[in-house]
């Protein structure tokens, strides 16, 4: 396998151009790729949520590749752009999870569910239930391979995203026993703002968990 360094800066092999940077230990064991928010509005790898949940990571031992999706594609080409990156990250190390905040959260349950390497987990953060036609999030969270172990995280006080009906297959997911699916609720609005840290420790511990 390649080598994995913390702090560099990659490409994500692909027909789009889709760059990283790693956060965390040289040659980790367990890569979790981390999605953007919506990137019409400005969202990319630098947002404070994804390096919050990076710098988590790190601290224990576990890497975290943050990306910026390519041209902006409806949703579509964004998703195929997590698939690569899951695929890049699935020739280098053991263990795959991946992570998305809001537009990210969607995209990183979508992928998971269709992509063709093993994911171990997946953390949504604020996720929206829908980004178009094909884009059901619900429905992917449905098609999760049930080895998978998912994690929704959402503040009650949200009225951004649409994502009580992302909570709600999560909790059917659970209640049929499926593995190791966590509902996390907290008392925030959308960009859990001056709580970033806190809500990135409990996405870091799920994936470190489960990766």
């Amino acid at each position: 396998m390649d080598r994995i360094r913390g702090g560099e800066s990659i490409v994500v092999p692909g027909a789009r151009d889709v760059r990283g940077t790693i956060d965390g230990p040289d040659d980790p064991d367990a890569l979790v790729v981390a999605c953007p928010p919506y990137p019409k509005e400005g969202g990319s790898r630098t947002d404070a949520r994804l390096r919050a949940v990076g710098d988590a990571l790190a601290t224990r031992d576990v890497g975290c590749l943050r990306f910026d999706y390519g041209p902006w594609d409806e949703g579509y080409g964004e998703c195929e752009d997590v698939r690569n990156a899951l695929r890049w990250a699935a020739a280098r190390v053991e263990t795959v999870g991946c992570f998305g905040f809001s537009f990210g959260g969607a995209e990183a349950i979508l992928a998971a569910a269709s992509v063709d390497v093993d994911v171990a987990c997946v953390s949504a953060l604020a996720p929206t239930a829908s980004l178009g036609d094909d884009l059901e999030v619900p429905s992917a969270i449905d098609d999760l391979d049930g080895g998978v172990a998912l994690q929704v995280v959402y503040g009650t006080r949200d009225d951004v995203a649409d994502w009580e009906p992302v909570v709600e297959a999560a909790r059917r997911r659970d209640a049929a026993g499926r593995r190791d699916t966590e509902v996390v609720e907290w008392s925030a609005d959308h960009f859990f703002v001056g709580q970033e840290e806190r809500v990135a420790a409990d996405v870091a511990d799920f994936l470190a968990e489960h990766a």
